[in-house]
């Protein structure tokens, strides 16, 4: 059904009329209701990690604390493989009193190594990968062993893990709140689907020229199509600029 309402948007969307728009509104009312946040630490020329994946850190202390608070206040936290390879983040609560989230890992073909810093010193047991239908069984069988949950879910049309359903069990574990930290991948197929709900960027005064991009190509040719934030609220935290606001799709 959420497939079926996703290319009826995608076909209203080239339409532009109000009609359109009351379909589009439609069919995000049948989404499964979890309030997407994505947060990523960018220089001031949009790079949020050098050519060679470099990225620790580009943030100052400060918006590392934030960081923390934002995990803090999620149910879950979700990133793609790519970033658990690159910088093997705990995804957990240090800087700042609180619980840790559910750590949610994408990953189709279950590359993450059983040394990530999600799966070992038992902190599988609050890991759940999603992963597609061919994953190896024997990875699946190692992973299991350590703890994780695995959750296979099938492709969508661009090979990568169908984020509506991923969305659909989270949902249905009663997750709420989820906060997306990476990688560029899994932010732009969020923001591309229109899923995401909001917004925290942290800019840091540093320029890297060559690097990578969080978000990429979202299909957007003219700008009047362009995505922008409302309720926007800018604060500086140490040498750091922080933007957040609520994502508002045309």
């Amino acid at each position: 059904m959420i497939r079926f309402l996703q290319a009826q948007l995608w076909r209203l969307c080239a339409v532009g009329d109000e009609y359109a728009q009351e379909q589009q509104q439609l069919w995000r009312d049948a989404l499964p209701d979890i309030r997407i946040t994505i947060t990523y630490a960018q220089t001031l020329d949009g790079r949020m990690a050098t050519r060679t994946g470099s990225s620790q850190w580009i943030s100052g202390a400060e918006s590392l604390r934030l960081a923390h608070e934002l995990r803090a206040s999620h149910d879950a936290i979700m990133v793609g493989v790519g970033t658990v390879l690159a910088d093997d983040p705990r995804l957990t609560v240090r800087l700042v009193p609180g619980r840790n989230p559910l750590r949610v890992v994408v990953d189709t073909t279950l590359r993450t190594p059983r040394s990530a810093a999600v799966l070992r010193d038992g902190a599988a047991s609050g890991t759940l990968i999603a992963h597609g239908p061919y994953a190896d069984p024997e990875r699946q069988r190692h992973l299991t062993d350590l703890g994780a949950t695995l959750l296979p879910l099938p492709t969508g049309v661009a090979g990568g893990i169908d984020l509506q359903l991923l969305l659909e069990q989270l949902a249905a574990r009663g997750i709420a709140s989820l906060m997306v930290e990476g990688g560029s991948r899994l932010i732009t197929a969020l923001l591309r689907a229109r899923l995401a709900s909001r917004m925290v960027v942290c800019v840091a005064p540093k320029i890297l020229g060559e690097g990578l991009s969080a978000i990429g190509d979202l299909g957007i040719s003219r700008l009047a199509d362009a995505y922008h934030l409302s309720g926007v609220r800018v604060t500086a935290l140490g040498a750091d600029q922080i933007i957040e606001g609520d994502l508002v799709y045309p």
